[in-house]
């Protein structure tokens, strides 16, 4: 498997949410990564943090938004951050952050987070209209696709956290 940094930016360029994870591999929904309980992330540059759960991630190629999907029995089911399209290389996978999370719970609800920080930040940074909805077009349509279930937020992601379970870690 493949070691992979996973780092998010705000659109100024500051360090956001980064952790390691392995690539697990890619079907037609994009790339898919793993991230074992225990392993280490940060915020930007305050102390590090331990993931209590192991999850999967999807990094679409042509889609405005990153996917984390966790294992029972985090509370949170599916965590969609809306954000610039996935830069994806062999050793990183790094976007811009918009703000906007499309969040389902395990309990059922489903909610459009931080549409606060989303307007702020269109004055903070200087979002371009183009930025601004290209963001609000993937937030509608993720509310949509997530509420439904849509693949791939439907079962999906369950094949991939077995791939991760499976997999033996040198």
């Amino acid at each position: 498997m493949t070691d992979l940094a996973i780092v998010y930016r705000k659109y100024d360029g500051s360090l956001h949410w980064n952790f390691p994870g392995v690539l697990l591999g890619e079907d037609e929904h994009g790339v898919w990564t793993g991230h074992r309980k225990g392993i280490v992330g940060r915020k930007g540059n305050v102390p590090k943090f331990t993931y209590e759960f192991p999850f999967v991630m999807l990094f679409p190629r042509d889609a405005w938004w990153t996917a984390s999907f966790n294992a029972w029995p985090h509370e949170t089911a599916v965590y969609v951050d809306v954000t610039t399209l996935p830069d994806i290389t062999d050793t990183e996978i790094t976007m811009i952050d918009l703000d906007l999370d499309v969040i389902r719970k395990t309990d059922g609800r489903i909610f459009l987070d931080d549409a606060d920080e989303f307007e702020e930040h269109q004055v903070l940074f200087g979002y371009p209209l183009d930025v601004i909805e290209q963001a609000e077009q993937a937030a509608e349509w993720l509310m949509d696709a997530v509420t439904n279930r849509r693949e791939p937020f439907g079962r999906v992601h369950q094949d991939w956290l077995d791939k991760l379970e499976g997999l033996v870690i040198s």
